[in-house]
């Protein structure tokens, strides 16, 4: 500071000097008295003061009121500290104000949740109810809000208070309280005093009684329906040959040997119609094959007959059979052919004798049987199984008319029944749209197939080889399930392209195991390749359903079908 003061330019005057002096004046040490002899007091300037900062005045950490979350433990003063900041000035009044919902701020108000529930009810029924404005306090000065007038005429009062005493609301009791009165002391347990405790119906009300349990009493009785009586009718002239023989003896100059076991080697799809059996005056239900052989043919239908057909030489019907007195449902061999059974409608299993059509037996247990079958076994020839609508499988002894076992899982109607391996076990198929397997008299079905996506299979076939089921499913499809794998159901097998759905049309293997063949609801006859599932061919069988499908056993390419035109087609 010193070496500012004493520098000067040697160019400068003393003009300049002085004028100098009195610019560095403020450089020179202070003192009351300068070198002009006046006395000046000079304040000096502190570039850095003490001022006291924010954190000292408002000692609150201001919490963001936009904040959902603190993670530490504020004071009271820090929570409802005011709001700081500058204020929104393009907010109004109304925005500005405090709110604790969407429309405003609501007050915290205890009301009684009757009376809230009574003033709804009152506005909602009456259009009116009391203004529930905090601080009115006085009845006389109540105010109503909604439709005032209609709460001056009606006096305000509510829901509960509009309505008008009726009688009986308040009715008198026969009252006695006295303990004492052993014999006429009531409690509790008084009477009302106009309490009518028998009554009788007017005359008016008497005879319409009279009339409805009339009517009851006519459908409970179930009358016993006697059984038809059995009648058969033979159509040919003699029923034996001049050596004796009857119709059921099998013949060995059609060209095919009928009693080999052995299936032909290999088969081919029929194409036309080689004959026409016709005879029945309604829809056929079901064919068979006599067994073994199958050079007979029979058949039931809706026309409540049974008939029997040659399949060779002339093809004439043999023989009637009527006996039912409803549509015939299904048929059924016996091993041997000598004896067959029959169920129907009329809730009847019969059991006939194929050559003299004398029937044997009756069997009924007051359901309608859908389906019928003798037990495989030759020893076991005396026993049948029916399926019932009343989702029981019912087994029958022929020798005594009893029932001896039922099988009864099931969720429906019990549509089909078919034996498998080796006879030991049966398949049973249902409206539940399941499958049970069962053993063979044990009353508990072991394996149960249902799946969401299955269908009510009406029709099963095992096939030739017994490895096989196929299914007529109900969603137009035949599915396979594979009898020695524990009944796996075969993904890639499944045969489409008719329509079947809501029919029972019934499915058949070709001998050879090359073709499988169904009908369906159009009349149609569908033939399948067995290994592909392609479809091989369809033709117009029947102009009514075709419900049933045989392909004969001893032949290449011979199959029957039946329909609900009331014919039986033979195709070659």
């Amino acid at each position: 500071m010193l070496s500012l003061q004493q520098y000067n330019d040697p160019n400068d005057s003393s003009d300049s000097d002085h004028e100098t002096g009195d610019y560095t004046t403020h450089l020179k040490p202070v003192t009351d008295k300068n070198e002009y002899g006046s006395t000046k007091s000079l304040r000096c300037v502190n570039l850095a003061p003490v001022v006291a900062t924010k954190d000292d005045v408002d000692t609150i950490q201001h919490i963001d009121p936009a904040t959902k979350e603190v993670k530490y433990n504020p004071k009271f003063e820090q929570l409802f500290a005011p709001e700081i900041g500058p204020s929104n000035p393009y907010k109004t009044e109304q925005q500005k104000a405090h709110k604790n919902m969407a429309t405003g701020f609501a007050e915290p108000a205890h009301v009684n949740n009757f009376q809230f529930e009574l003033q709804r009810r009152t506005f909602t029924s009456y259009g009116y109810a009391i203004d529930p404005t905090a601080g009115e306090t006085s009845l006389e000065g109540e105010k109503y809000v909604g439709d005032v007038t209609a709460a001056v005429e009606s006096k305000g009062l509510s829901v509960f208070e509009a309505s008008k005493a009726r009688p009986g609301d308040k009715r008198k009791k026969v009252k006695n309280t006295d303990p004492s009165d052993i014999d006429g002391y009531l409690g509790p347990w008084g009477k009302y005093a106009d309490e009518k405790t028998t009554l009788k119906p007017s005359e008016e009300e008497q005879e319409k009684l009279d009339e409805i349990i009339a009517k009851r009493s006519k459908k409970g009785k179930q009358v016993e329906e006697k059984p038809v009586d059995e009648k058969t009718t033979l159509h040919i002239k003699d029923p034996y040959d001049y050596q004796g023989r009857s119709f059921l003896h099998i013949p060995q100059d059609v060209g095919v040997n009928l009693k080999s076991d052995e299936p032909p080697e290999k088969c081919y799809i029929p194409k036309k119609n080689i004959h026409t059996w016709s005879g029945h005056t309604k829809g056929v239900s079901a064919i068979r094959w006599f067994p073994k052989s199958a050079h007979l043919i029979m058949s039931c239908s809706m026309d409540c007959k049974i008939k029997i057909w040659e399949v060779y030489n002339d093809r004439r019907c043999i023989r009637t059979y009527a006996g039912h007195k409803q549509a015939v449902r299904d048929i059924c061999f016996g091993n041997d052919g000598t004896q067959f059974l029959s169920c129907g409608y009329d809730r009847y299993c019969k059991l006939w004798d194929t050559e003299t059509g004398e029937c044997i037996s009756r069997f009924t247990s007051k359901k309608v049987p859908y389906c019928i079958k003798f037990h495989p076994e030759e020893d076991k020839q005396h026993l049948f199984v029916a399926g019932t609508s009343d989702k029981k499988i019912v087994c029958w002894d022929i020798r005594s008319g009893e029932i001896i076992q039922e099988y009864d899982r099931h969720l429906g109607a019990v549509n089909s029944i078919t034996f498998v391996d080796q006879n030991r076990r049966f398949v049973s198929t249902s409206d539940d749209k399941s499958l049970r397997v069962w053993e063979w008299d044990i009353p508990v079905d072991f394996k149960y197939i249902a799946d969401p996506t299955m269908h009510s299979m009406p029709s099963v076939t095992l096939s030739h080889n017994g490895k096989w089921l196929a299914c007529q499913s109900m969603d137009n499809r035949v599915v396979i399930f594979n009898v020695l794998s524990r009944f796996k159901f075969m993904r890639k097998k499944i045969f489409k392209g008719h329509m079947v759905a809501g029919y029972a049309c019934s499915v058949d293997f070709s001998p050879d195991m090359s073709y499988l063949i169904s009908g369906d609801a159009d009349g149609k006859l569908f033939v399948w390749d067995w290994k592909t599932t392609k479809l091989y061919s369809k033709f117009k069988a029947h102009d009514d359903v075709c419900i049933g499908c045989l392909w004969h056993p001893h032949e290449t390419s011979k199959v029957a079908t039946c329909g609900w035109d009331g014919l039986i087609k033979y195709w070659d």
